[in-house]
């Protein structure tokens, strides 16, 4: 699976701004697409996940805010992230989800796209 993401740039805060990722390849197994992001100095954390049955995960930090859509046609996922604040700034990261059978443990393997830079000014 390869993702390509698009979308990113600067906004003052209160902007909005649009992420989109479109995956190719092996998509056939995808369970969940979703975006991560990382701040400087800072782990790799969920920021939004859709799955396959259209169920979504949040952050906290972002719940009302931003908002996930999924494209299974397409493959694509998007993130329409509105009244953006300075500490939304990171590099973001889509992320697709795979089911993997090793013996008996199945887990998901994470495929992630390039970052793109988001950066919320005061």
């Amino acid at each position: 699976v390869q993702l390509q993401a698009s979308g990113g740039g600067s906004v003052h805060a209160g902007g909005s701004l649009r992420l989109s990722c479109v995956a190719s390849g092996s998509t056939l197994r995808i369970n969940a697409m979703g975006w991560y992001r990382q701040g400087p100095g800072s782990q790799r954390d969920l920021v939004a996940l859709i799955h396959s049955d259209s169920g979504t995960n949040y952050a906290d930090t972002v719940r009302g805010r931003f908002t996930i859509s999924r494209d299974i046609t397409k493959n694509t996922v998007s993130l329409q992230m509105n009244d953006l604040r300075p500490e939304d700034s990171a590099v973001y990261y889509c992320n697709a989800k795979q089911p993997v059978v090793a013996g008996d443990i199945m887990y998901d393997f994470d495929f992630w796209g390039q970052g793109t830079l988001v950066t919320v000014s005061s």
